[in-house]
């Protein structure tokens, strides 16, 4: 800003510095803002220097972080004016405190378009500036066809058509429906031929803009692009301000190789070996300098070019001299290049000649693994992971495991994920598995999830060779005097099932077995009891003779818990006590564990989700899955289908854990003493009310705070009736039930009860209930989406949809694909409301369960009285806001028919569960009811609005309405509303509120009659 000559501003500038504290200096904006509000009211006394002035100092205290509500108009008013210096300071200051949708703005589109068209170039850059800063609709409706013609003219000077490429590129972003690029391949081709940079540049920066939406429309351009990198890397036919530390336009490069990547191959063989002649040379000449600012420009258009070689799917030669590159980058010394380095060698995995060049940089990797800086450390993880087959699978593990011990907290669970999988995929045999596995629980075991010792219970159930080999092996680990919980688990486990395969073997007798579990019974949670009072039923059913000391050291424990204030273990304890005394029939009934079905781990099928989601970045989408940004919670209940609480079932859900599993295939539950398979079960018929309680804390400062709902109680007086439903239903294949879903309930009933309160139930049906439960404030609103599955078998394929109406924003949280049996997933869904309007928001939502998919359209409560904030007004504050608000479109009446009859009381009741306030004692007639509230919105702010409604006695199915507000659109859309919701939605039955107690006979002064006369 020149300040040259406004001697008033630098002493306010001054002034402002000065200031010793915040309250000194909102003291002195204050008072500075009455001077100039002052100043513009007594518009003629002040000149076009001092509306300059007082223009730039509303800017400046707008900067300092103050509100400015007024001077608005005068800024614009600037934009007109004949001389630069005013003409500057309305540009600059419009485009700060203006927004795109300002009415303002369109006072000044003929003003701007004049400039733009004119013949001053200044003022033409001016305009084109404010333009691409606000990007609304309206310019670009109005101005984009402008614009479109200075960048194509070439007698304009080359800094006014790189400012219209550039407005242009903000436009189109912004709009591109409005946006008529239509036979522009031509013309953009023939921009590419421009000799000045700065053109081609913004030029290019609108290429990959226009290629994004639709690469096929310009095929002309793709030969023009390698022309301009050969003339930019060959030929360096590039002026010296273009040149950065010695590279010709780098951003100039890396723009253009961004628009080659949009074009899905280069067919032309003479385009093709030109462009790969330009990589060539961009790979050669590339290496690590001194100069930080040289290798950032470098390093830029490098790894541009190596996207694009990937992108090309160039020869194998130029494949592994990328490789060979990157190898370079991994062992230099700067932090920063090494990650790069480490980053794009992951990419580079996509391609499958070159995985066998990346192994040979494997110790170089590894030693990147324990580099001091986590983000190196975290990219050489995922890198090796990549790479890792069955060739490398025992070295990159071991390296893994050794490094486990060391690493950091935030990196043991992806380290314990990756290293899991890693043993699956790659094992040479079962043996050294389950030897990975026990090291990572010993050496982590807070951050191994129970998915992985899941997995290794169903490869030990089935397969018999490793049965001895693991019950040898957690035998060892089970000695060590102080184990993770997770080795108990796992180690009882086993040694429950498969002890008696080591009676003859030192150290391994039933007796030896159970003192050395029995130890770790004090040190370990409620939760791993059941499956060690499972171990010593197990052990005392293998001890053949029976052992009498042994048996009742066991009865005792079983004793012991008995009275057990855990319903789990005391029930495990009751049924092993007495099943102990069944003799040889315990052989039959704590038969050993059947086989698992053959199928894929849930993990490794997590793994390759991951990597299947993008072409990118494969390697290391997994840890991106696993650490999903969502803001939902899921809320899993545990039981079983019985009804009964399992503390220790093999459910492989977990929640939050590293993956949604699917637990009808792969959980398996306590049954009798042994764990079995669950299969799949049909949904049960009792409507459960997963929602719970709606009426929990829900704060709307930032973003949503999902609250975990109390666990829902599914079987409230069902202990019998559940049991009989679900097994009923479980005699019939899903294949045979019916394929029609019905709803429970009507759904527009309740659409219409949300639309009066801020919580319930939107949808039901057999699987899944759907609720809501809102918070509004002004114009924001914050609602949460309860999703609970009712039934003991997932839902899948679970998506959601939001389809806003073009005056709402709406953003909602990532949904879960999979909803576990019988858990409830809460979705923050964040509301904006831009403008009046009565559309309506819907829920496009989906799901599959068994043969049955599901896609319910919902109507979203985001109706136009959520946005309302009711207001009682006096007579005071009614009667002149009245009075200003005369006629349409401002006020608006209408008679309304077909209202369903009602009692004043009710329908004050009514209009107050729309959030409009009745005013008592304003019409002095009892058969009429004034009512106000507040509008919010973006566009509006606050927005005071008034009803009245005239009822007649003697006929209910009619009244006479008038609305009014300070905005046209409003007053409509409110009217129309509330003649709706009077004709067609019933009203629900409610308490009745105070209702204005008859009007006493008024004189001609009293405003009562006033109001009637001016009604």
């Amino acid at each position: 800003m020149a300040l040259s000559g406004m001697r008033g501003l630098s002493v306010f500038i001054s002034d402002i510095r000065n200031c010793q504290n915040k309250e000194q200096e909102r003291l002195r904006v204050d008072k500075e803002l009455g001077n100039i509000r002052t100043r513009f009211k007594n518009e003629k006394a002040s000149t076009p220097y001092e509306k300059k002035k007082y223009v730039w100092k509303i800017l400046y205290i707008y900067m300092l972080g103050y509100d400015v509500d007024f001077g608005h108009m005068e800024a614009v008013s600037l934009i007109s004016a004949p001389k630069y210096p005013e003409k500057q300071v309305g540009y600059i200051v419009t485009s700060c405190l203006l927004n795109e949708n300002h009415d303002f703005l369109r006072l000044a589109i003929n003003t701007v378009r004049n400039d733009i068209i004119g013949r001053n170039e200044t003022f033409q850059c001016l305009a084109l500036t404010l333009v691409g800063n606000i990007g609304g609709r309206e310019f670009a409706e109005s101005l984009a066809p402008d614009v479109q013609k200075l960048l194509i003219t070439s007698s304009c000077r080359p800094l006014v058509r790189k400012k219209a490429a550039l407005c242009l590129l903000r436009l189109y972003r912004k709009n591109p429906d409005v946006m008529n690029v239509d036979g522009w391949s031509d013309r953009m081709a023939q921009l590419l031929d421009e000799r000045d940079l700065g053109v081609l540049t913004s030029s290019m920066s609108l290429l990959v803009a226009l290629l994004s939406n639709n690469h096929e429309a310009y095929w002309s351009c793709l030969p023009k692009c390698v022309k301009v990198l050969e003339r930019l890397a060959r030929n360096q036919d590039v002026p010296q301000e273009y040149t950065y530390y010695g590279i010709p336009s780098p951003w100039l490069q890396v723009k253009t190789m961004r628009a080659l990547q949009y074009f899905p191959t280069v067919e032309d063989p003479n385009t093709r070996r030109s462009l790969f002649e330009v990589l060539q040379r961009i790979l050669m000449g590339t290496d690590v300098v001194k100069n930080v600012n040289k290798n950032n420009a470098s390093h830029a258009v490098l790894f541009e070019a190596l996207a694009l070689v990937m992108h090309l799917d160039a020869e194998k030669e130029m494949m592994s001299q990328c490789v060979a590159l990157l190898g370079k980058f991994i062992a230099v010394r700067e932090p920063n290049i090494r990650y790069l380095g480490l980053e794009n060698m992951t990419r580079m995995l996509m391609v499958t000649d070159v995985q066998d060049i990346i192994k040979r940089h494997q110790a170089q990797i590894i030693t990147s693994l324990k580099d001091p800086d986590i983000s190196i450390r975290r990219r050489a993880l995922d890198l090796l992971y990549g790479m890792c087959d069955v060739s490398n699978a025992k070295e990159i593990v071991e390296e893994i495991l050794q490094y486990l011990s060391s690493a950091d907290f935030a990196m043991r669970e992806e380290l314990s994920l990756k290293a899991a999988i890693l043993a699956e995929k790659f094992a040479p045999d079962l043996s050294w598995y389950v030897d990975v596995i026990l090291q990572l629980i010993d050496k982590a075991g807070d951050f191994v999830s129970d998915d992985i010792w899941f997995r290794v219970v169903q490869f030990v159930t089935n397969n018999e060779d490793l049965q001895t080999y693991a019950a040898l092996k957690v035998r060892e680990y089970v000695d060590k005097p102080a184990i993770h919980e997770t080795m108990v688990k796992l180690s009882a486990y086993i040694l429950g099932e498969y002890s008696h395969l080591l009676a003859r073997r030192p150290g391994c007798s039933p007796k030896e077995i159970f003192g050395i579990i029995h130890e770790k019974l004090p040190t370990v949670s409620t939760s791993t009891i059941p499956i060690l009072l499972s171990t010593y039923a197990k052990i005392l059913m293998h001890t053949q003779p029976p052992d009498p000391e042994l048996q009742n050291q066991i009865l005792a424990v079983f004793g012991k818990y008995e009275s057990c204030i855990d319903a789990e273990i005391q029930q495990r304890a009751v049924e092993y006590r007495a099943l102990s005394r069944k003799g040889a029939a315990l052989m039959d009934i704590l038969a050993e564990m059947p086989k698992f079905p053959e199928r894929q781990s849930a993990l490794i099928r997590k793994a390759e989700d991951s990597e299947a989601d993008t072409a990118e970045q494969s390697a290391i989408k997994l840890r991106a899955a696993q650490q999903q940004t969502s803001n939902a919670l899921v809320v899993t209940d545990q039981r079983p289908a019985n009804g009964t609480p399992s503390v220790g079932q093999l459910s492989l859900v977990k929640v939050p854990s590293v993956s949604n599993v699917n637990t009808a295939e792969q959980g398996v539950t306590q049954a009798n003493g042994a764990l079995t398979v669950v299969d799949p079960q049909p949904p049960s018929t009792p409507s459960a009310d997963l929602l719970g309680d709606l009426s929990g804390p829900l704060t709307i400062e930032g973003l949503p705070s999902a609250t975990v709902q109390p666990e829902p109680n599914l079987a409230s007086g069902l202990e019998g009736g559940w049991n009989a439903a679900a097994d009923a239903l479980a005699i019939a294949p899903v294949e045979e039930q019916s394929n029609i879903v019905q709803p429970i309930g009507e759904i527009a009933e309740r659409f219409h009860a949300l639309c009066l309160k801020d919580s319930g139930v939107l949808y039901e049906d057999p699987y899944i209930q759907i609720g809501i439960k809102a918070e509004w404030r002004a114009q924001h609103g914050q609602l949460v989406l309860f999703l609970g599955n009712k039934n003991i078998a997932p839902l899948i394929s679970v998506q959601a949809l939001i389809l806003p109406p073009s005056h709402l924003k709406m953003e909602l949280s990532v949904v879960p694909e999979t909803i576990p049996p019988r858990a409830q997933v809460q979705c923050p869904l964040e509301v904006i409301n831009l403008r009046p309007s009565r559309d309506i928001a819907v829920l496009d939502f989906s799901y599959k369960f068994g043969t049955h998919v599901v896609n319910p359209k919902l109507r979203l409560p985001t109706v136009l009285n959520k946005f309302l904030q009711p207001i009682q007004v006096s007579p005071e504050e009614f009667f002149p806001q009245w009075r200003s608000l005369s006629g349409p479109p401002l006020k608006l009446q209408e008679v309304v028919r077909g209202v369903r009859p009602m009692p004043l009381v009710e329908m004050a009741n009514l209009f107050n569960s729309f959030r409009l306030t009745v005013c008592p004692g304003l019409d002095p007639n009892p058969n009429n009811m004034i009512a106000s509230t507040t509008y919010y919105s973006e566009n509006t702010r606050a927005m005071l609005c008034l009803i009245r409604i005239e009822t007649d006695p003697a006929d209910r199915t009619q009244l006479r309405m008038t609305v009014a507000s300070g905005d046209p659109a409003l007053t409509f859309e409110l009217k129309e509303f509330i003649k709706e919701q009077l004709v067609s939605i019933p009203v629900p039955s409610r308490a009745p509120a105070p209702v204005p107690p008859p009007a006493q006979p008024v004189s001609p002064s009293d405003p009562g009659a006033i109001l009637a006369g001016l009604l």
